[in-house]
């Protein structure tokens, strides 16, 4: 299934991609455009961690739903979905939310990248402080919500944003633990539209957050595999 992308990536590059193991968290807005990325463009060792169901209002955004899946575990969707595009792929679906108390019974395989797609601070924050432990690396995407322009996104460290609500509680957070800011984050330089109650959301900046987080890691095992 990979005879276009060996157009332009080499044999020693797919088979690295393949044996890298990834830990995706998060498989809803962003996170299921990443894992689409991700098994089309070659890996085959993934674990994705998301405790949520399938809801309506996910509808115009969400890659992994449509009206026959509402109410169905949006895991055990996105599970079914990679295995329907690559029916090899070795993937393991952790149905739960993460908590503090919770987060070492479930994470604590070796990971070679983590990428945080999920929504909540604390969760964050223990995936940046579990990549650096343990040297692993980690790319975190920040709010994606209220905004209507992909081009805006940018791949930058976290001491660089601004216009980001949740990345200004991140640096918080971290700068009170002593935490270096020089992490890799995806943001928006857009400013959020103002809204009341439920956060608005379209389709377009999640779902092109969710490939440039895939995008990110591919091209750093090229670059990797292009050095040595």
């Amino acid at each position: 299934m990979f005879q276009r992308l060996l157009k332009i990536i080499n044999e020693e590059d797919l088979e690295k991609i393949k044996n890298t193991k990834v830990l995706l968290v998060g498989v809803g807005g962003v996170g299921g455009f990443t894992l689409e990325a991700l098994v089309r463009s070659g890996f085959a060792n993934i674990t994705i961690v998301d405790g949520d169901k399938i809801e309506v209002s996910n509808l115009n955004r969400q890659i992994i739903s449509k009206e026959s899946n509402v109410g169905k575990r949006k895991v055990e969707e996105a599970l079914k979905k990679a295995k329907e595009i690559n029916s090899s792929i070795n993937i393991k679906a952790i149905d739960v939310f993460l908590t503090k108390d919770n987060f070492s019974e479930y994470i604590k395989e070796d990971y070679q990248y983590i990428i945080d797609a999920c929504d909540d601070i604390k969760i964050k924050m223990e995936l940046i402080k579990y990549a650096k432990k343990n040297k692993i690396k980690i790319i975190t995407c920040l709010g994606t919500g209220r905004k209507l322009h992909p081009e805006l996104l940018e791949i930058t460290k976290l001491n660089k944003t601004f216009n980001d609500p949740l990345a200004k509680k991140l640096r918080y957070e971290l700068k009170k633990e002593n935490i270096s800011l020089d992490i890799p984050v995806l943001f928006s330089r857009e400013e959020a539209i103002k809204t009341d109650g439920m956060v608005g959301s379209a389709i377009f900046v999640p779902s092109v957050a969710g490939i440039m987080l895939a995008n990110y890691i591919f091209l750093d095992i090229i670059k990797e595999n292009n050095d040595d």
